[in-house]
């Protein structure tokens, strides 16, 4: 399972405190994430669902989109299962006879489009210089003008605007409209469809960037909008993979001490390749790479003050029947 710090769509935690709260055997710190000491700290720097939700959009909602890669993990009774691909997941929402795409649970910016669930907070955190439309029961029940930090309803959402979307969503969005969220309704770019499995996973976490494909090292740093440097320079590492007899591998590298110095993607993919990988991706890394293991953190997570808190973690737990 995916599961964010805090149990909500902003904040950090450990991994090993994600871990114990689950009753986790295993754990691993997960997507990229917010770090700075805001109160928007450990908001999704990628694309992120759980149970079905989705929390966080693949990339800033902009003009030019770009996909990276994602990890979809489904759970049934017997198995878990999972896929990578690179592809741009956004929410949409369906109202006035018109879709259109929307950031989710961060903070607005200027000229922005986006929506608050229960999940991000009590509030929408937001300044007074937008409009904010509340939405209860798939229908706008309020209009808000020019007051922001509006409270999101528990059965429902705020569609908030800013800057040249006001207009718009002032044409287009009226109280009483019904309104409704769309999944992946945004763009997707590299597939002409949204995937099978995309359909049945329940939990999605995003990386940067993709380092196996197919049983082939295929590290797609420059369409991900990653960097060079990013990708040859040794770091600590954290990624997964799949493996050629349909298990799951969750590696951990250490760096930046006397002990490891870490390693560059293209040795990391070739390691997970003669480990059996057909598919493989890098998650977080840097002072995040934590593994935690029957009870305690196995490795050694290379900031100062110790192990660093996260915004979501991949956990291992025993199977519910």
């Amino acid at each position: 399972d995916v599961v964010h710090a805090m149990d909500a769509a902003i904040g950090t935690e450990t991994t090993s405190s994600i871990a114990i709260r689950y009753g986790a055997f295993a754990a691993i710190n997960a997507g990229f994430f917010r770090l700075d000491k805001s109160i928007f700290a450990g908001d999704s720097a990628g694309v992120l669902m759980i149970d079905g939700k989705l929390l966080s959009e693949t990339v800033k909602f902009d003009k030019s989109p770009r996909a990276r890669i994602i990890l979809m993990i489904a759970n049934n009774s017997r198995r878990t299962s999972v896929s990578m691909e690179k592809m741009r997941v956004t929410n949409a929402v369906s109202a006035g006879g018109k879709s259109f795409i929307v950031g989710t649970n961060r903070q607005r910016e200027e000229n922005d489009r986006l929506i608050f669930t229960k999940n991000f907070s009590r509030t929408t955190l937001t300044d007074d210089n937008g409009i904010e439309f509340i939405v209860r029961n798939n229908k706008i029940t309020e209009i808000i003008v020019g007051k922001g930090n509006n409270e999101i309803p528990k059965n429902g959402y705020v569609i908030s605007v800013s800057g040249y979307f006001r207009k718009e969503a002032l044409d287009i969005l009226k109280k009483g409209t019904p309104a409704r969220i769309e999944l992946g309704g945004g763009v997707v770019v590299g597939l002409t469809h949204l995937p099978n499995f995309f359909r049945k996973a329940e939990d999605i976490v995003g990386g940067v960037p993709q380092l196996i494909k197919n049983g082939v090292i295929e590290i797609t740093w420059e369409q991900e909008k990653s960097s060079k440097s990013f990708v040859e320079t040794k770091h600590p590492r954290t990624a997964v993979a799949k493996l050629k007899d349909g298990k799951f591998l969750m590696v951990t590298v250490d760096g930046r001490s006397e002990e490891s110095g870490g390693i560059g993607l293209q040795n990391l993919a070739e390691i997970l390749l003669e480990l059996g990988a057909i598919d493989a991706m890098n998650l977080d890394g840097g002072g995040s790479s934590t593994m935690f293991l029957d009870g305690k953190v196995v490795n050694k997570p290379s900031d100062k003050e110790g192990e660093r808190k996260v915004g979501d973690a991949i956990l291992v737990t025993p199977r519910r029947k």
